[in-house]
């Protein structure tokens, strides 16, 4: 199932930050749940002594850079992986914990991989040194690095043909209790996922956002306490019992948008009820997953098992979930990028046009006063001759205006104001023109891949329907 998070390692309170790194590396490799050691795999240390390896080499990083971070310091990072019941061999699953850390760390960290077989689901253990192998530097861990890893992870178990979380949860307790859990929320989980729904409706006011919870059948009784009740709810549930966030005060607050939804929240937060579509992304991971089943040889030929994970992950990250969804994205993407190509172009002509205006309307301005002479001298060849680039200019600007129907020549200054406004609406869309090519080319690719990957099954399904 392909449950993984990290969780960053400090030394214990009142403890040596050896006895803490071995206490960590101790359970991680207990030979009672490694069967006796065989499930430890390990990268640039040894799992025997990674304990005082680990420590050398924050005391040489301490030596060459100078620096001591003291009880502030994290000595490794602690990354789980676990996987569904009954899919996955220790072996394989000791392999992918392997390949999950060298991904992740770049091939920079020291780690050990211990992969746990005393739990029903098959879990490994990864813990990997903070400070680089060179000892120059500490592992920086990015902002949302859970989603990182487990993106990693889901990637590497797609292209194994395994099972991963479609909607995964901050783990609460032990992270056996909700591997993969599929219970019904409770009502007041429901009801903040109810009202964070509404806030993202962004309402003017606190009287908006109860008419946005009552839009969705939602009872409100209002009174000292203000109470909720969802359709088939037994019983109201005051605002002051929610967790944190979803009190009265909290809720005015980020109506105010001086508080933001809670981080728990964040991963969660869904829009108000939609109607049930056909789920394209469980689709596409059943096909990844189908490699015993009739024509999975010729599928896998056409359709290569590393894109395909990488078009599921795609999906998951930008919420498409039905192939609806997917193909009105696509040609929205394909639509702004043209657009703004097109308005880009538009841009750069009149740009051009403002250059030769300026340039043609400064030498009519110039030559003026030549041309009004050379017409009152009755258009002498004598007067010609001596002022004949002069003249040539300013009947070579009055055909570019006639040219361009201008009856009133526009002001230097107004000319000047349009092309440094232009000129800022070009930059603004070149500076997201890489970003919107790269989405486009990435939204496209997945239709591509997910009709391909569809059409196949769809005549998977019509052979099956002949022979039956």
């Amino acid at each position: 199932m392909a449950a993984t998070w990290i969780k960053p390692l400090h030394a214990n309170r009142g403890k040596p930050i050896a006895q803490t790194l071995s206490a960590r590396a101790g359970y991680a490799g207990d030979l009672s749940k490694t069967r006796q050691g065989e499930l430890i795999s390990s990268y640039q240390c040894d799992p025997r002594t990674v304990d005082t390896e680990f420590l050398l080499s924050k005391q040489q990083y301490a030596d060459i850079t100078g620096r001591d971070q003291g009880s502030r310091d994290i000595l490794a990072f602690h990354v789980r992986q676990a996987f569904k019941p009954g899919e996955i061999t220790p072996e394989l699953a000791n392999k992918l914990g392997h390949e999950l850390a060298m991904r992740f760390t770049k091939g920079r960290h020291a780690f050990i991989v211990a992969t746990h077989i005393d739990k029903a689901h098959i879990h490994s253990h990864i813990i990997f040194n903070s400070t680089a192998l060179d000892c120059t530097a500490k592992f920086r861990n990015p902002m949302r690095s859970n989603r990182i890893i487990r993106r990693i992870s889901d990637a590497i178990c797609l292209e194994n043909g395994l099972s991963v979380i479609e909607n995964p949860k901050p783990p609460k307790g032990h992270y056996g209790t909700w591997l993969g859990d599929k219970k019904e929320p409770t009502w007041r989980e429901k009801l903040e996922a109810l009202i964070d729904g509404a806030l993202a409706n962004k309402p003017a006011d606190f009287k908006a956002f109860i008419k946005l919870m009552e839009a969705e059948k939602c009872e409100v009784k209002l009174g000292k306490h203000i109470s909720l009740r969802m359709e088939g709810q037994k019983r109201f549930a005051r605002l002051k019992s929610l967790s944190d966030g979803y009190t009265e005060d909290a809720i005015m607050e980020r109506i105010a948008g001086r508080r933001g939804a809670p981080e728990k929240r964040k991963t969660e937060a869904a829009p108000l009820a939609q109607p049930q579509k056909i789920n394209l992304l469980i689709d596409i991971q059943n096909s990844i997953k189908a490699q015993g089943s009739p024509g999975y040889e010729h599928w896998a030929k056409i359709f290569n098992l590393k894109q395909a994970a990488q078009t599921l992950i795609f999906l998951q990250d930008n919420g498409l979930d039905d192939m609806e969804k997917l193909r009105g994205a696509a040609q929205k993407a394909k639509d702004d990028f043209n657009g703004a190509n097109i308005r880009a172009k538009e841009i750069g002509k009149r740009l051009g046009e403002i250059a030769a205006l300026q340039k043609h309307i400064g030498a009519y301005s110039k030559t003026r006063e030549a041309y009004a002479a050379y017409r009152n001298s009755g258009y002498s060849k004598k007067f010609l001759a001596s002022h004949e680039d002069e003249i040539n200019r300013h009947k070579a600007a009055k055909e570019y205006f006639d040219s361009l129907g201008l009856k009133k020549l526009p002001t230097i200054n107004a000319l000047k104001t349009e092309y440094a406004a232009l000129t800022a609406e070009k930059k603004k869309l070149y500076a997201g023109y890489h970003q919107s090519r790269k989405y486009m080319q990435d939204i496209l690719t997945a239709k591509q891949n997910a009709e391909s990957l569809l059409n196949y099954r769809e005549e998977v399904k019509e052979k099956e329907y002949e022979r039956a």
